[in-house]
């Protein structure tokens, strides 16, 4: 799979714009609803006195978007800010969500955050005595680990469950663990994890989120759901 960016040297961030930005085809899951958060960490502009403004972005994805953004293409584009003038933040944030709207083909959402949302109270799959998970509790796998499907280096992230339905912990590991040498970006394993445990249990309530580990400054963060609102939201394990 050959992108435009992965494997080759960037000579310049302040050239970038949004021809930069590299879309990636999704393959649509019809059976859930979701987005995918994006939380680039270490975002910079210059303010209306030409003095740096550092900020933690949060960008919201559709799920059904058309495209997702391949991330080093993203990373790219918002590191070209780092050198050019904005009077108000609304600025930058209009730019941004403008290009990002155009190259997934859906409206995204952008606001910079001060914050996450407290992470869920959760029961710990790795560490469980239970052999059935109870209905209607978090569920945390730790220590996921998939493979970048263009670098084949290892991304990992903490899997957060919630449903209404009674899940065998051991299959739930097992499974779980089988991904360690799969080759498929974040939105794709939550997709295929989302639809595995749909269709094993065939549950009323099922979300799911992959809390994943961030490269560059950015972690992506995909959710999928049966409800049109989500259970989870942009939270982190620890606030830093």
């Amino acid at each position: 799979m050959s992108r435009k960016h992965l494997g080759k040297v960037v000579k310049s961030y302040s050239s970038a714009s949004f021809k930069t930005l590299d879309p990636i085809p999704r393959n649509l899951n019809n059976d859930s609803f979701g987005m995918d958060f994006w939380n680039a960490f270490e975002f910079t502009y210059l303010d209306k006195n030409n003095l740096p403004v550092l900020r933690v972005l949060e960008i919201s994805i559709p799920s059904d978007s058309k495209n997702i953004v391949e991330s080093k293409s993203l990373k790219i584009y918002l590191n070209s800010f780092y050198n050019k003038q904005y009077s108000h933040k609304e600025d930058v944030l209009n730019i941004i969500k403008k290009d990002l709207d155009k190259i997934t083909g859906a409206s995204i959402n952008i606001r910079f955050i001060n914050k996450f949302s407290k992470a869920p109270e959760s029961l710990n799959l790795n560490t469980t005595k239970l052999k059935k998970s109870p209905s209607h509790r978090v569920l945390l796998f730790t220590g996921f680990r998939s493979i970048c499907p263009v670098t084949a280096q290892p991304d990992f992230a903490n899997i957060y469950i919630y449903t209404d339905e009674k899940i065998d912990i051991s299959w739930l590991n097992n499974f779980l663990v089988s991904y360690k040498d799969k080759g498929d970006f974040h939105e794709q394993c939550i997709e295929a994890i989302f639809s595995e445990i749909k269709n094993k249990y065939n549950p009323k309530k099922l979300d799911i989120i992959g809390r994943f580990m961030r490269r560059g400054g950015i972690d992506i963060n995909p959710i999928r759901s049966l409800s049109k609102k989500p259970f989870f939201k942009n939270f982190r394990f620890f606030n830093q």
